[in-house]
């Protein structure tokens, strides 16, 4: 697996490794992790955004 440093401050990386060690994970699944998590959310903010227009009719078409 390739691998790349990421800056972070000292605080923020001490509570992720106090953080990796509370779930028993390594700090890099940690913040895989953190990233699959923030995705998810982005993607539920999206889905509660109503549907535009075009949305709707492509929607509402009929194919048939």
């Amino acid at each position: 697996m390739q691998s790349t440093s990421v800056r972070i401050d000292v605080a923020t990386h001490r509570e992720l490794k106090r953080l990796a060690a509370s779930l028993g994970a390594s700090v890099g699944d940690t913040v895989a992790l953190a990233v699959r998590r923030l995705r998810q959310d982005r993607i539920g903010v999206d889905l509660r955004d109503d549907l535009s227009a075009e949305e709707v009719d492509w929607l509402d078409a009929d194919f048939g």
